[in-house]
């Protein structure tokens, strides 16, 4: 089994087009036909449907898929690692960061991180959610921080921060006459949210907090970023959540933050990791570092 097939088997499963799969792998149609059959003959499986409607992918097919998208990461992996030790480095850890779950305390600990093990070379990506567990899954990323423990078989969330949610207000607004907002006064009131798109875990745990108001809910703007909610906030569009860490990057004379008066208006960070017992040593100290310095 050569790399070349099996690079031709991921564009021809992503492609589901012989033609389109051909182009992408920059050979003719027949090579890349001939080396999927052998692939095939090799395996003693079918790995594609074909008929008049199209090519498809069998149940072999996507589960082989999977298997070699992820020798691909790990393979890129080492590609990574070796020029990292090249370069005097002891390997590198990529991580994936989604839902807005970047804040203060992970830039300090990345920096202490820096300080203790500069060897030690420390990728961040942010991506979506549904990104991140793919990643996880397949090895493209070794761990990940996120806003929500929903994450499916085969990942491990731990939880590291909690942190209050508040709740942003325009400076001249009626629920401003509250020291803590309670959460039934927030029903009817315009709300500015962060997109499901963007944020997908943070979502579903604000649904959670808000599912009370049920049908009162009155969303009037999906927003990317919180430079946006604020700036909506303040113009008076409606109010918006933020977890308490932020306030300080939230602080602008049109917008007041004041607590909620739920005790459940809480905030989860959560770190992810694949559920394997195979952990290499630099990954390992890097999940204990954290624990002991930020985890508790």
């Amino acid at each position: 089994m050569e790399l070349r097939h099996l690079r031709y088997f991921i564009a021809l499963a992503e492609e589901l087009n012989f033609t389109q799969a051909a182009e992408r792998s920059h050979i003719e149609q027949p090579p890349l036909s001939r080396a999927i059959k052998e692939l095939e003959e090799e395996l003693g499986v079918l790995l594609f449907e074909r008929n008049r409607r199209g090519t498809k992918l069998t149940a072999a097919g996507t589960a082989f898929l999977q298997d070699t998208r992820r020798l691909f990461s790990i393979l890129e992996q080492a590609r990574e690692n070796v020029r990292a030790v090249a370069a005097g480095m002891r390997g590198s850890l990529r991580i994936a960061v989604s839902d807005g779950a970047l804040d203060p305390r992970l830039s300090a600990f990345l920096a202490q991180c820096r300080a203790e093990e500069p060897e030690l070379e420390v990728r961040l990506s942010e991506v979506p959610l549904a990104d991140q567990l793919r990643g996880l899954r397949s090895g493209d990323f070794m761990l990940g921080f996120a806003h929500t423990a929903n994450v499916g078989e085969g990942i491990i969330a731990e939880p590291i921060w909690e942190d209050p949610l508040v709740i942003a207000i325009p400076a001249r607004h009626e629920l401003l006459a509250h020291k803590e907002v309670p959460l039934h006064e927030l029903g009817g009131h315009p709300l500015v949210l962060c997109d499901p798109r963007v944020c997908e875990g943070y979502c579903h745990e604000l649904a959670r907090l808000l599912g009370p108001l049920d049908h009162r809910q009155n969303v009037v703007e999906h927003v990317t970023s919180l430079d946006m909610m604020l700036t909506l906030v303040g113009a008076g569009y409606g109010v918006g959540f933020i977890a308490a860490t932020k306030i300080p990057a939230s602080q602008r004379p049109d917008v007041v933050i004041r607590p909620l008066a739920v005790e459940s208006a809480i905030i989860t960070t959560y770190l992810l990791r694949p559920d394997r017992d195979d952990v290499p040593v630099s990954l390992e100290r890097f999940i204990i570092r954290l624990r002991e310095g930020l985890g508790g």
